[in-house]
């Protein structure tokens, strides 16, 4: 079969779509590809909903990545309005309390803010600290860290639990078309090595970073400046414990937090053509053991040298894609085959999760009877690409622009990392507010605005005052190329979030 179907035999439409319907004839409602996050969330929510669900999954094997282990707290939330808070149990998974910066040796403590999510109201700083005044102290919201694949796992149980769901090992291989209208009707795949197809009135394309469709769709590609490489370390000590932490110096941030009760992720960030990781200069690891470990704090040195030593290397390509709506009639692209940032902000699956549930609620079937309206859909996708910018926005932008930072080359980068950190050091809203868009809780993009620019002038600031007397009116000057370095970082991104 190619993959433009010439109609050989038309979608039957059965009178009653059950179990047999999609295990003997292929046939649902809906069709996804991928098995990852937001797949299985899909499916659960959908199936939930009473909608027929095939669930296409090329290999059940629990999957073993190195990015995709830390959930924020906006994603916790989503995890619960999804009914699926509990496969964070049993899998030995971290609280995670907020992030620990820590700047040539200095530190600051950024915890995530009081702004607890309950029943999807946001509650204000400024609410929650009187509350405390009141003696009625509000719990800070907490994500949680893990192994990617143990979690995987969970979720992809819950999905083969559900009555409505049909999970089904196959490689998806291409699109099915109608050769009239071009609507998408489904998906030919391999399963057991031979070839088979599956339809349905709507196919969701959630396949990752990698897409094997995503180019059919779109002619921009994903954009990487960088790499994360990875070490698991064994029984490190922390300096922070329960806290994601993020470790500036002269180079490119690292990060370090607690997968499990014994293992730690390092992920260090590798620009493209760094000098200190050339061949000549030993590569990866060369560079992991000359820069980076001299720059770690000494109570993690042991723990990550031994894991040099023992462990193997793997990588990952920071990526940056801005999101699009869906047009195509018949299918709908998501997670990072639409949309992908920098993972330094571990907003991905805080993303996808939020993307499962606005999506199972503007494809209820209350909203859309029949997902062969293919009309009504698209509304419903035009609707799906800016009703998530309030997190979305806030999550893809953040993530870019501080990776500008604290990967700073340059000297106005330089200033404004610093001032950055500084920033942090004030306390009080110079932290929450920051916190809270990272924690996926703070859902407005002018307050990342806000909070961006009153780091450049402080930055500014910082700059000016800083210098002896006689200097002060050459920093003058120079002082508004730190403004403008501030707005090409953060701009470009603002841009492309008001494309549809």
């Amino acid at each position: 079969m190619t993959g433009h179907f010439k109609a050989i035999r038309p979608v039957r439409k059965l009178a009653h779509k059950d179990e047999e319907a999609r295990r003997v004839y292929h046939e649902a409602d809906v069709v996804i590809v991928g098995a990852g996050i937001l797949g299985c969330a899909i499916a659960v929510a959908l199936g939930n909903q009473g909608r027929s669900v095939i669930l296409l999954e090329r290999s059940l094997k629990e999957p073993d990545r190195i990015v995709g282990e830390l959930l924020q707290p906006g994603g916790v939330a989503a995890l619960e309005k999804l009914g699926l808070r509990d496969c964070l149990d049993d899998i030995d998974a971290v609280k995670v309390s907020g992030y620990d910066v820590i700047y040539y040796g200095e530190e600051v403590r950024i915890q995530y803010p009081a702004n607890a999510v309950t029943g999807g109201e946001e509650v204000s700083v400024e609410k929650s600290r009187t509350d405390e005044m009141r003696g009625m102290k509000r719990k800070r919201p907490e994500g949680r860290s893990f192994h990617h694949g143990r979690f995987v796992k969970r979720l992809r149980e819950k999905a083969m639990q559900n009555a409505n769901v049909t999970v089904v090992e196959a490689a998806a291989t291409d699109l099915v078309r109608c050769s009239y209208t071009d609507k998408i009707l489904g998906v030919e795949a391999t399963v057991g090595g031979q070839p088979d197809s599956f339809f349905g009135d709507l196919t969701i394309v959630a396949d990752g970073y990698a897409s094997k469709f995503r180019k059919e769709f779109r002619k921009d590609l994903p954009v990487a400046r960088s790499k994360f490489w990875a070490l698991e370390l064994i029984d490190a000590r922390l300096p922070m414990p329960n806290h994601g932490h993020v470790i500036l110096g002269d180079g490119a941030p690292v990060l370090l937090y607690q997968i499990g009760t014994h293992e730690t992720r390092a992920l260090i960030d590798v620009p493209e053509n760094l000098p200190s990781a050339s061949v000549a200069a030993g590569g990866i690891k060369g560079h992991l053991r000359n820069v980076v470990l001299p720059s770690l704090p000494e109570m993690v040195r042991p723990s990550f040298e031994l894991a040099l030593d023992s462990d193997k290397l793997r990588s990952m390509p920071c990526s940056w894609l801005p999101p699009t709506t869906n047009k195509a009639p018949g299918i709908i692209m998501v997670g990072d085959a639409m949309n992908m940032r920098h993972p330094l902000t571990g907003g991905g699956m805080t993303v996808a999760l939020n993307d499962a549930v606005l999506l199972s609620e503007l494809l209820s079937v209350a909203a859309v009877p029949t997902l062969d309206d293919t009309k009504l859909v698209l509304k419903q996708m035009r609707d799906f690409h800016w009703q998530r910018k309030g997190l979305t926005s806030v999550v893809n932008i953040l993530a870019q622009a501080l990776y500008s930072l604290f990967a700073a080359d340059d000297l106005q980068l330089k200033s404004l990392q610093m001032g950055c950190f500084r920033y942090f050091q004030l306390g009080g809203n110079c932290v929450d507010g920051p916190s809270g868009l990272l924690a996926g809780i703070i859902r407005k993009p002018f307050v990342l605005f806000y909070h961006f620019f009153s780091v450049a002038l402080y930055a500014i600031w910082i700059y000016i005052t800083s210098a002896g007397l006689a200097s002060v009116p050459l920093r003058l000057v120079r002082s508004p190329g730190i403004f403008w370095k501030a707005c090409t970082v953060l701009f470009p991104y603002i841009y492309s979030e008001l494309q549809s």
